[in-house]
């Protein structure tokens, strides 16, 4: 497991903040079989976060100017296509596949900043400190190829994992609901993959 120290000195994290050490112990796991390929990624039909199993709900591409940017898969403990249902799920995890070189450390920040911004109509400042933590998790470099597993739980928060190993738990049950609406909420990152993770697509 990473250290938190290489994102933040550990007399600068944020209380929301909560060494993954605290809270999750294990790396994430990925089911063997997969589910199908899309964009050239093969999306898992369950993963294991813990000891929860989570099964696909759905998946697809975030493009922009006809470049495939990333494959976002929704997981789930059971199916649904219901937005409250999905936000009011004890667990969940979206997962972020990179596709293309075009994703840097600062536009991924950029993105999800703006996402944040659509997810809560402008009004932030209730999340603000959650968001700045969430926000150094993304210092590092980003490659194509990248994963990046965004696991959610009403009692924890939100554990963001890269490539299968835990970075930190970020506590707030509305920073954790904002977070999935960026994604499937009222103003989502791209409505066709909105559809696609409600599995209607």
């Amino acid at each position: 497991m990473k250290s938190l120290t290489r994102l933040m000195p550990t007399n600068l994290l944020p209380t929301c903040l909560v060494p993954t050490s605290l809270l999750l112990t294990g790396a994430l796991l990925s089911g063997a079989a997969s589910a199908k390929e899309i964009s050239g990624v093969d999306v898992a039909e369950h993963i294991a976060v813990e000891s929860t199993q989570l099964q696909l709900n759905g998946a697809g591409v975030r493009s922009k100017f006809f470049i495939d940017l990333y494959v976002g898969s929704l997981y789930l403990p059971s199916r649904t296509d219901n937005i409250t249902a999905i936000l009011d799920a004890p667990t969940s995890a979206v997962r972020l596949n990179i596709t293309s070189g075009m994703i840097t450390s600062d536009k991924m920040r950029d993105a999800i900043n703006d996402g944040f911004d659509d997810a809560t109509d402008g009004n932030i400042a209730e999340i603000q400190t959650e968001i700045d933590a969430f926000m150094a998790l993304f210092s590092d470099e980003i490659k194509e190829g990248d994963q990046f597993t965004l696991a959610t739980d009403k009692s924890f928060g939100v554990t963001a994992y890269k490539n299968g190993e835990a970075q930190a738990t970020i506590e707030g049950e509305a920073f954790r609901q904002a977070l999935l609406k960026i994604w499937l909420g009222d103003s989502p990152a791209q409505g066709s993959l909105k559809k696609a993770m409600l599995g209607k697509q």
